[in-house]
């Protein structure tokens, strides 16, 4: 009777290898294959054996290296042959990262599959950033949602971002106009403080700061690119310097 591997959806973390779990770092340090997201910081698919083989199932938003039914049948396919798959995600496999639909795609197949959970993007973005995604001066709710989304436009984000509320966006670097625009047509004031966190936890790490009508400029004017977070609330004001010193010593 032929032996079918176990697939482990693994969450990388935010970028740092230090912020990965300790069993994803095992899963990760004996791998035979490790299928990995693009954003996956080198440094962590370097603790994979040098024997592993390594797919990437890159991501962008005008192109996709696999579409995400392929990435299924290939997880799958890998398994149902014996072998034990690591599948590595950016953050956690079920914050945006899919893990769901994969996980669904190995229990139809009768695959059996193992959810490693990762430090959320947004959270160590914050954390990375000395941004408290909550405060009990300014929030006590937090919400997440996808900037780079079909239907954006129609999306209802009403009452996620205000007083008392922090909104952390992800994959919203490329709609960025998009974003500033609906949430200020929701009510949001021109002026609410907002910052772009860039490469998160990673060496260059940037922190970007403004109101939210600035926020398509300041993606424009400072080129930011993917992996970023925009993080918007009174919880990013800066107040004392501090913060622009940690990230201007991460950066060198």
């Amino acid at each position: 009777m032929a032996i079918t591997g176990t697939v482990y959806l693994v969450g990388a973390g935010p970028g740092d290898p230090d912020l990965l779990t300790l069993r994803a770092a095992r899963l990760l340090g004996c791998a035979s294959l490790v299928v990995h997201d693009g954003l996956v910081a080198p440094e962590i698919l370097a603790l994979a054996p040098p024997r592993a083989e390594l797919i990437s199932v890159a991501k962008s938003r005008s192109r996709h290296t696999m579409e995400q039914e392929a990435i299924n049948a290939l997880l799958v396919r890998a398994a149902l042959a014996g072998r034990d798959v690591v599948r590595l995600k950016g953050g956690d496999p079920f914050v945006f990262g899919r893990g769901g639909e994969e996980a669904e795609a190995c229990h139809a197949a009768d695959v059996p599959v193992e959810i490693v959970p990762g430090i959320s993007a947004a959270m160590g973005a914050a954390a990375a950033a000395q941004i408290p995604l909550t405060h009990r001066d300014h929030a006590s709710i937090v919400s997440f949602v996808a900037g780079q989304c079909k239907g954006l436009s129609e999306q209802n984000w009403a009452g996620l971002a205000g007083f008392g509320r922090t909104l952390v966006i992800f994959m919203g670097v490329k709609t960025a106009p998009q974003i500033a625009e609906k949430l200020m047509a929701d009510g949001l004031a021109p002026d609410m403080p907002m910052a772009v966190i860039e490469n998160a936890s990673r060496a260059r790490m940037r922190v970007l700061r403004g109101p939210l009508a600035g926020l398509p400029e300041l993606v424009e004017d400072e080129a930011v690119i993917s992996p970023a977070l925009i993080v918007i609330g009174e919880v990013t004001r800066e107040s004392d310097g501090v913060l622009a010193r940690i990230v201007e010593g991460a950066a060198a």
